[in-house]
């Protein structure tokens, strides 16, 4: 079992080397055309949009629970 299992990892790290070869075609177009900063802003942007919303969340459940 122990062999069975030690050969399945072993595979499977194999195939991850196999897969490295290749690059990341969009990333390397948008960064080359100057979007990737189009990106990053709008997924800065909604991650902060996020937080707010759950800090905001946190502020009413707090108001309920002192209320209660």
């Amino acid at each position: 079992m122990k062999k069975t299992a030690l050969s399945f990892i072993l595979m499977l790290s194999a195939v991850s080397l196999f897969a490295q070869e290749n690059g990341v075609e969009m990333a390397d177009k948008l960064r080359a055309s100057g979007k990737i900063y189009v990106v990053v802003a709008v997924m800065l942007l909604l991650f902060t949009a996020f937080i707010l919303y759950l800090f905001s969340i946190d502020k009413r459940l707090k108001k309920v629970e002192k209320g209660n």
